[in-house]
């Protein structure tokens, strides 16, 4: 039985603001529109957090049960360590789901109804990532699935629950989003090239190669900061997401640098940090 630090580790903590900072963007456009419902607001927050929960379990045992995970570097994997059993791993990200479902059952009964289609879309996408006989992830679809569900989905969805509309405005700041949760998969993938090309797993970073995924990441990482150019022209407070960009240097530095294995660990952290910066001044921003 995995003790309760490695049940919190093998959630992946590092890659939950990618969850998080989607709703917190949304609020920001919602308010600025003059809708904001935080009640709504808080349980969204809750639906993506525990979903993106359910993703990273779903994965660990996905991977797990495959044999992807037994030479991987990086943080714990549950079932590829030993530490829990694969269907203790598996009841854990269906339970997730099931809360998520709830929550967003919620959502939907308040809103529209419609909603359920797009709650039942993510958590199928979120099981296929690597469940499944055929799943997506280990065909070079994971980023497109990570902007659409991480990026527009999460962020278009958190605005239109409170104010019942889709302004552009939820649009154009879901793009950047999107972009920096990518950069943190491909990060992610860049470092486990290695070990994904001799497991089968065909990661668009397997198929790009180290040296065109190095600077895939540094555009998903540099081009959020030229959107926001675009947004300050209607709303000058957009502006605000620029004091975000020095936290971009060092991860961008490290991976253009070379650096490979454990050493690509500490970007994980910083693109997180970078993400959760970059959104919370865009929603200060596009609140004022």
């Amino acid at each position: 039985m995995a003790t309760l630090s490695q049940w919190v580790a093998g959630s992946r903590p590092r890659t939950l603001p990618t969850s998080l900072v989607p709703v917190v963007t949304g609020t920001g456009v919602a308010i600025g529109a003059g809708h904001a419902n935080w009640w709504r607001a808080v349980l969204a927050a809750l639906v993506a957090l525990i979903l993106q929960i359910g993703v990273n379990y779903s994965n660990d045992y996905s991977d797990g049960v495959r044999g992807t995970d037994e030479d991987r570097v990086g943080p714990l994997r549950l079932v590829g360590s030993g530490a829990a059993r694969p269907k203790q791993v598996l009841a854990a990200a269906l339970g997730s789901f099931l809360v998520a479902a709830v929550a967003g059952l919620v959502l939907a009964a308040v809103t529209s109804w419609w909603l359920l289609l797009v709650g039942v879309f993510a958590i199928l996408a979120a099981w296929f990532y690597t469940g499944g006989k055929n799943p997506y992830g280990y065909r070079a679809l994971g980023e497109i699935s990570v902007f659409v569900f991480f990026g527009l989905v999460a962020v278009v969805g958190t605005v239109y629950v409170q104010a019942e509309g889709i302004p552009w405005e939820a649009w154009a700041a879901a793009v950047p989003i999107g972009l920096l949760a990518c950069a943190l998969l491909v990060a992610n993938n860049l470092r486990d090239i290695p070990t994904d090309r001799v497991s089968g797993k065909r990661t668009l970073a397997v198929l790009l190669g180290d040296p065109w995924t190095r600077i895939l990441y540094a555009a998903c990482a540099a081009l959020p900061f030229m959107m926001v150019l675009a947004l300050s022209a209607p709303h000058p407070w957009a502006l605000l997401a620029l004091l975000a960009a020095p936290l971009s240097v060092p991860p961008t530095q490290k991976v253009l640098r070379g650096a490979s294995g454990p050493d690509l660990i500490p970007v994980l952290g910083e693109t997180g940090r970078l993400q959760i910066a970059y959104g919370v001044l865009l929603a200060v921003g596009l609140a004022l």
